[in-house]
This record gives C-alpha cells, sequence and structure tokens, in this order.
C-alpha cells in the first residue's frame, strides 16, 4: 500500500480545488483497498473514496483518510446472447468505452467521455443522450464496511433511478465498491433519440457503434470545457422533472422551454436551459463562473474555492427557483470536513 500524509488533494479533483486531507492512500490492489477502508471504518475515521475526481466539490480540509482508488482489470465472457464484463473500480470509464469499440463489444458508446470511473459509475447511474447505465448493469460487488463482508446485488437490486441508486441512499457511508458487471447484447440496436444523434438517424445507410461515439465526442468536447484546462465537473445540475401541468404552465410562459416526456405524465427540463433563460451565464462569484458555453457546468477560473463554488451553486439554485418555481438539484457531492454534506449546510 503506497500511502503518505499530504497537504494537497488538488491534483485529485478535476474542479482544481485547493484542499488539504489528513491522509492520502493510493489503493492498486484489492487486498489494499479492503484493508485501509476497514481500518478507517472501525476506528470511526473519516472515509473518502476518490475515482477520478470528476464528482466532488472540496469545501475544506478532509478531517480524515482519502482513498484514491486505482484497481485495474477487465475480464470478458460471452454467450450467445450478450457479452459479459467485469471491471474493476479504478477504470477509467472512457477508456472502458474505447475497449469495448476496440473488441467489437458496442453499447456504451452514448456514455462516452463522461469522466470518472467505473467504481462511481452505478453510484451515479451515469447517463447522456438517451442512455443510462442502469440499463447495461448486470451486478456491483462492493464491501460491506459494517460486516466486513464482500456482496453482490444484481442490478435489478440498485435502485436505480435518475441520477439515484442504493449507494446514495440505503448504503451511502457503507459501501466500497469493488467492481461491477456488465451485460452487453449481441444485437446492438444505437439509441438515437438525443440531440445531434437525430440527424444520424436520417441517414438510409446503416450506422456503426464508432460513429454514434464519435459524434458523442465531438459534441462533448465542443460543448464541454476539458477539465485539465478549466477546472469543472462536467454537468453541476440534474434535468429537473415536474408534472405535465407544470410543464404545461411554464410552456404557456416560455414558448421554447426544453422538456423530454417522460412515464407518468412526467416531463424532464432541460436545466440548462432554464439556467442560460435566466442569464445567468458568465455569473461569477470569486473565481467560479457559470460556464459561458455550457450553462449546466460550473468552471474554476483560477484560484476558486469549494466555498465559492457552493455559493454560485446556491445562486443558481435560488434564482431558478425565483423565476420559474423549479428546484434544482446538484450532481456532484459535496465534501466537507468529515464527509458529504447538502449544499445547504455548505
Amino acid at each position: 500500500m503506497d500511502s503518505k500524509i499530504t497537504d494537497s488533494l488538488t491534483q485529485f479533483n478535476t474542479l482544481g480545488l485547493k484542499a488539504d486531507c489528513f491522509r492520502l492512500v493510493r489503493a492498486k490492489q484489492d487486498a489494499e483497498l479492503l484493508a485501509v477502508c476497514l481500518q478507517a471504518f472501525k476506528q470511526q475515521e473519516p472515509l473518502l473514496l476518490i475515482g477520478g475526481g470528476s464528482n466532488i466539490v472540496l469545501t475544506e480540509t478532509f478531517q480524515g483518510t482519502a482513498v484514491l482508488v486505482e484497481t485495474k482489470g477487465i475480464e470478458v465472457s460471452q454467450d450467445d446472447q450478450y457479452y459479459y464484463l467485469k471491471v474493476e473500480a479504478g477504470e477509467v470509464w472512457h477508456e472502458l468505452i474505447k475497449f469495448c469499440l476496440d473488441n467489437e463489444m458496442p453499447g456504451l458508446e452514448n456514455l462516452a467521455l463522461i469522466p470518472g470511473s467505473v467504481g462511481a459509475a452505478p453510484i451515479q447511474n451515469i447517463g447522456a443522450y438517451g442512455v443510462e447505465f442502469a440499463q447495461f448493469c448486470d451486478w456491483v460487488e462492493y464491501l460491506d464496511l459494517p460486516s466486513g463482508q464482500i456482496k453482490r446485488l444484481n442490478g435489478s437490486d440498485c435502485e436505480f433511478a435518475y441520477r439515484e441508486s442504493i449507494f446514495k441512499n440505503a448504503l451511502r457511508n457503507r459501501a466500497v465498491i469493488l467492481r461491477v458487471g456488465f451485460m452487453l447484447p449481441k444485437a446492438w440496436q444505437p439509441n438515437l433519440s438525443y440531440g445531434p444523434l437525430q440527424e444520424l438517424s436520417e441517414r438510409t445507410q446503416g450506422i456503426t457503434p464508432r460513429e454514434v461515439f464519435n459524434c458523442i465526442c465531438e459534441t462533448r468536447m465542443a460543448k464541454l470545457p476539458d477539465p485539465a484546462l478549466l477546472g469543472n465537473v462536467g454537468s453541476f445540475f440534474k434535468n429537473p422533472v415536474v408534472s405535465q401541468q407544470k410543464f404545461n404552465a411554464l410552456k404557456q410562459q416560455y414558448a421554447d422551454i426544453v422538456g423530454y416526456h417522460l412515464e407518468d405524465s412526467l416531463v424532464k427540463l432541460a436545466a440548462g436551459w432554464l439556467i442560460d433563460k435566466a442569464g445567468l451565464k458568465g455569473v461569477s462569484v470569486g473565481d467560479a463562473s457559470v460556464h459561458l458555453k455550457q450553462a449546466l457546468v460550473i468552471v474554476n477560473k483560477g484560484e476558486c474555492t469549494g466555498q465559492d463554488v457552493c455559493n454560485l451553486a446556491k445562486l443558481v439554485v435560488d434564482r431558478i427557483y425565483e423565476e420559474f418555481g423549479v428546484m434544482l438539484e446538484v450532481e456532484p457531492r459535496i465534501i466537507g470536513a468529515t464527509g458529504q454534506k447538502e449544499l445547504a449546510d455548505a
């Protein structure tokens, strides 16, 4: 186990926030990951698990152990209908998608360029362009901290919903995800229902998985800033879901409002449209700013703090509620001195 005292987590969060922790551990092997997490839990020490660092806002010194999950490995098997993948938690999500395409196992390409690790994907039930992680999840294996046992949940038991899972709720602070199982159907069907992919669907000739992948990558690179150049965590706010009645009322006032109809007479609104319509692009608190090209993104213009980011997020939430009567929720985890907390408490 490679561990050291550190005074900085700056390079391990994609917002580039300057933050400290009491101890940093880089867990490259399964046994190392199990040992350090169980030790911290038994000693009632605050524990922060970091994959790609693309879904956290560090607001102050973390008074415990931060663990970088760097376990690697991909195993593949198959039957007549599916490819089955067993993937270690520390694998980079985008690299997994490239591996699948290189080995002619499509399905995940709509989720290309989502930052982060495979182990983080089930927690948020990551999704983009009409596809969610849950659609391909066979199982999730995790360390149950209270019992010290390794357990496995079938995908159907993970309580997946829009940006939600059992790991954000009942198993929060109790589970360390170790590896994930995927089922990729051999009978590939492209999902071309969202955004620029709709243009591909108009073609008369067949669409290839690589074309979908390239389209997604080009779109994301054009709309979203590279964290290596401008610190960010990607989409900062969830797309809010409202009733059909609420949507109809908003539609009367804002004819160009963007919404996607769901089941049960619900409509998912485009949070980016709401923020843009409220005139919040470019609005700043300290060095935290709403991105000028994509209103869903909060960026670090240089020396912003986690508190700057949270204060800006609160400003956006309040403004959207005042303007539209719609409450936004943040996607990233707000991390305080001893662990995750709500935006309102930051």
